[in-house]
């Protein structure tokens, strides 16, 4: 099985849908998963999550099943300067200022992570997605996944920035603080993630790729930092 995540393509700040950049990212974004061959679609119920699935389902025939837990949970913030953010969006000087760096079981004890909320969020995000693994065929136990039914499915979720993280911080075993602070997923990238089999007992994700806008890119489309703001892209942009 393979799961190709994504996050939903240039949003409108002003309202909730895409850009017209984001509208041709997203028929990049559909050109690209067609050509990979994915065979189910899932999304947040965003409508700029919404809009980006439905290019794909429009070019492959496929429905767009809607998941509410794939939202971000906006309802966590932080203030940082001044600024209201959201937690996943602390800085990286931040949650890597502690010592020993966080674990994979300490990482919500530290500072801005350790109100129970946060956990609270984490061990629900982390039962709805191995419901979803499951279903297809794939059942956790620990940190690995007991093949029930081998599948050959490719599952495209459409989600946002802070999304994509938890569910790459979530198969890969990682600590979200770090993998929040440590990784960025642009408008409209793909990340995706291939269960290896290595017998006929186990599979464990494994990353083939991480926020990749080659699609979008190739579409002759520069992609846009969205969610941080451009302060920390400027002199790349």
């Amino acid at each position: 099985m393979r799961l190709y995540l994504m996050r939903h393509a240039d949003p409108n700040p002003e309202r909730d849908g895409l850009t017209p950049q984001g509208v041709k990212e997203a028929e990049a974004l559909a050109a690209g998963l067609a050509a990979e061959g994915v065979t189910r679609l899932y999304s947040s119920v965003t409508v700029r999550s919404l809009e980006t699935a439905e290019a794909t389902a429009r070019r492959t025939g496929l429905a767009v099943q809607r998941l509410p837990w794939l939202l971000e949970p906006h309802f966590l913030r932080i203030n940082q300067g001044g600024t209201d953010y959201c937690l996943w969006d602390t800085f990286g000087e931040t949650v890597r200022g502690v010592s020993p760096l966080p674990g994979l079981e300490s990482w919500t004890t530290h500072p801005p992570f350790d109100d129970p909320g946060v956990r609270a969020m984490w061990e629900g995000f982390r039962a709805q997605c191995d419901v979803l693994l499951a279903s297809h065929g794939y059942r956790r136990e620990e940190g690995r996944y007991r093949i029930v039914k081998r599948s050959a499915e490719k599952l495209a979720l459409f989600s946002h920035n802070g999304t994509v993280l938890l569910l790459l911080a979530h198969l890969l075993e990682l600590p979200v603080s770090l993998v929040w602070s440590g990784f960025y997923a642009w408008p409209a990238s793909m990340t995706v993630v291939h269960f290896e089999e290595q017998s006929e007992t186990w599979a464990v994700p494994r990353a083939l790729c991480v926020a990749d806008t080659s699609f979008v890119r190739m579409a002759g489309l520069k992609p846009v930092p969205r969610g941080m703001g451009t302060r920390p892209f400027a002199q790349w942009l």
